[in-house]
């Protein structure tokens, strides 16, 4: 069994990369792991051997010579024979792929964190606009059984066929509450709601005659859909990701940015929002701070007493809008829109580009005049906030009652009564 002496610092040039080392470092992962150790800092040392041989950590090499940095720390590890450090290098690449994980918990951890403004791709994940692939995994791993292959099977080609199945299974509770706000809001008779999104469904060889979409569709497919209805004129009203809704809106669709969480029938939390070309068409993004609460109402009631969990939204400049930025008028009930004319969509800010940054989920250039009235958004939507956390801190403070004796003290005060 190898013994392991102290972490010491050694120079780069005294090390020697194992020549037949099987993992591969291309440049975007070099990148990423440089990334992170300007981040973090170089964690984890290096192992290595007497004869200065890198036994773990050839990909932390490479990135500390991408950064510049000359030296590294590092372990020695002694007592290894020949086989066994052999053996070990690929032991340490191999066991770590084979870890699985609970995507539902990778999910909320890298939303908060984006929530944050940290920077994701430092963690290795990044949040994928198919958010709806988290959900079918955790519903896979949590019904695996003695047919897991089978099972396996049929979700891996569920998803190269690009069927429809509503993933997401949304709770009746919250679908009624959305078709009836959508039913009031758009002056519409819900027996021309249609939900083509059902297990084993094809939306494309659904009959739209006379029939308008309120459903929840697969996330993975969203902008196909898109595509799909603006082509065949098919009237809809769409659930959506959040912090994706950007990236899946098209110009004959209007984002509505709500953000608020919904957990549905599978155990996925998604911070939900919608698309529809039930607006008018000059209108491309547009708060609602109406169905803000309708949603979250109607969440709440689904999950009862099993609670909720709220997550903060991005702040951006004035001049640029997000998706999750304009949810938050929404939830302090702050009405805003741009229009077409006064928007230009945009992925990377030229500042961010040197930086290999960009705009999670796609934002917008809006117009000075626009960019004035999401200032004006901002300022109210801050003093809600902090009254709300005002409020939610007197609530939760305790109170204490006056005595008799400290009542009539009271009342004696002044003079008393006026004669």
């Amino acid at each position: 069994m190898g013994r392991i002496a102290d972490v010491q610092t050694v120079p780069i040039k005294d090390l020697r990369a194992y020549e037949r080392n099987a993992k591969i470092h291309n440049r975007s992962q070099v990148e990423k792991i440089a990334a992170s150790i300007e981040e973090f800092g170089f964690l984890s040392p290096c192992l290595i051997d007497r004869d200065m041989n890198i036994i773990a950590g050839h990909g932390r090499v490479m990135a500390a010579e991408l950064l510049n940095i000359d030296a590294v720390p590092c372990v020695f590890i002694d007592g290894l024979t020949e086989e066994q450090r052999r053996a070990y290098i690929l032991a340490d690449n191999r066991l770590g792929d084979l870890a699985e994980w609970d995507m539902g918990i990778v999910t909320e951890e890298l939303e908060e964190l984006l929530s944050e403004d940290f920077e994701i791709e430092l963690t290795g994940f990044e949040l994928p606009d198919n958010a709806d692939w988290f959900s079918e995994r955790q519903r896979y791993d949590n019904d695996n059984d003695e047919n897991e292959s089978e099972e396996y099977q049929d979700f891996l080609e569920k998803f190269e066929q690009k069927r429809t199945t509503d993933d997401c299974y949304t709770p009746d509770e919250v679908y009624e509450a959305i078709a009836e706000w959508v039913a009031k809001e758009y002056n519409l008779d819900r027996k021309t709601f249609h939900r083509p999104f059902y297990p084993g469904g094809d939306y494309q060889a659904e009959n739209y005659a006379g029939r308008i979409v309120v459903d929840n569709p697969p996330f993975s497919i969203l902008s196909e859909i898109l595509q799909f209805y603006n082509e065949h004129n098919v009237r809809f009203f769409l659930f959506a990701p959040t912090l994706t809704l950007f990236s899946s809106s098209s110009s004959s669709s209007t984002a509505l940015p709500i953000g608020a969480a919904v957990t549905y029938e599978n155990g996925a939390m998604v911070n939900t929002s919608f698309l529809t070309n039930l607006e008018d068409r000059t209108i491309r993004v547009k708060s609602s701070p109406e169905l803000y609460q309708v949603l979250k109402a109607a969440n709440e009631q689904s999950v009862a007493a099993r609670g909720k969990r709220e997550i903060p939204k991005y702040s951006y400049p004035d001049e640029v809008i997000t998706s999750a930025g304009v949810a938050k008028y929404s939830k302090y009930g702050i009405n805003f829109q741009v229009t077409v004319a006064e928007s230009e969509g945009v992925s990377t800010l030229d500042a961010q580009k040197e930086s290999g940054k960009a705009i999670y989920g796609k934002g917008y250039l809006i117009s000075e005049k626009a960019a004035a009235e999401k200032a004006a958004a901002e300022k109210a939507a801050a003093e809600k906030a902090a009254a709300e956390k005002a409020a939610a801190e007197k609530a939760v403070a305790e109170k204490w009652k006056l005595s008799e004796r400290e009542i009539s003290l009271i009342s004696s005060l002044g003079g008393g009564a006026d004669e």
